[in-house]
């Protein structure tokens, strides 16, 4: 796994999967690693060459001081391109990732070729909660709010029905560095990014889940109704889609970025 400069900070970067095929870069959410995405990987590589990376401040990368922002993340992906020669992407970003892929659909039209935004939000207009959980995560570590976070990611019924892949989310969760999650949390309750909707040019898809607390399907309708002929697709999950309907949020990624 390389490591990749982005101005200062190395970041972790995987690369896997098909040479010289269509590239789909993957994007985590607040408090996890690139290996949030293993339900998806062995299908996507198949099909495409798949790259996963670290957010400056979680898992392998760099954990620079703060404040953080949606540009600095975008400017981060646009380094990680730059060094791998990539001159264009499918991007598939989940909650923080979902945030990320708003800024680079806006900003870096040319790198985009399709948006896949999955249990995001475009905008917080109170940082009350945010402020909170910095201080709790400030006062009594990341271990404090863990099964809070958890409950919030993973529906009851999927944690009583899967415990070893609840435990080994909420030990990725607890693993990630203190100062990179509260720069993270900084970065997200001062978010607004409604102005970029109508920016985006890339065929989106919206990913919603039926039971998600943290971005609850208002703010996915929301984005859907703001980017130009975005669809949308709900799953029965709650925040974290992609590992609480594993197949179904496979099938809609590889459904919309195979449709002509």
């Amino acid at each position: 796994m390389p490591m990749i400069d982005a101005d200062g900070c190395l970041l972790n970067v995987s690369v896997e999967g098909r040479d010289g095929g269509p590239t789909i870069m993957l994007s985590n959410s607040l408090g996890a690693t690139m290996q949030m995405w293993e339900p998806q990987m062995a299908a996507l590589t198949k099909l495409y060459r798949v790259i996963r990376y670290d957010r400056r401040g979680h898992g392998k990368s760099g954990v620079p001081a703060g404040p953080y922002s949606m540009e600095r993340f975008g400017k981060d992906v646009l380094a990680i391109l730059d060094d791998l020669n990539i001159e264009k992407i499918h991007w598939c970003g989940l909650s923080m990732g979902g945030m990320v892929g708003q800024w680079l659909g806006a900003n870096a039209p040319e790198r985009i070729e399709k948006l896949i935004l999955a249990n995001t939000s475009c905008y917080y207009p109170d940082p009350t909660n945010w402020l909170n959980r910095i201080k709790a995560v400030n006062e009594g570590g990341i271990a404090s709010i863990a099964d809070a976070v958890i409950a919030a990611w993973l529906t009851a019924d999927f944690r009583e029905r899967e415990p070893q892949i609840t435990a080994r989310m909420k030990a990725m969760l607890v693993a990630t560095p203190v100062q990179g999650y509260i720069a993270c949390c900084e970065a997200l309750s001062r978010l607004d990014q409604r102005d970029l909707l109508p920016r985006i040019t890339a065929p989106t898809l919206v990913i919603a889940g039926r039971h998600d607390v943290s971005t609850p399907v208002e703010a996915s309708v929301y984005i859907r109704s703001n980017i130009p002929n975005a669809s949308m697709t709900l799953l029965d999950a709650a925040h974290i889609s992609n590992v609480e309907q594993s197949h179904n949020f496979t099938e809609a990624v590889v459904g919309f970025l195979t449709q002509r």
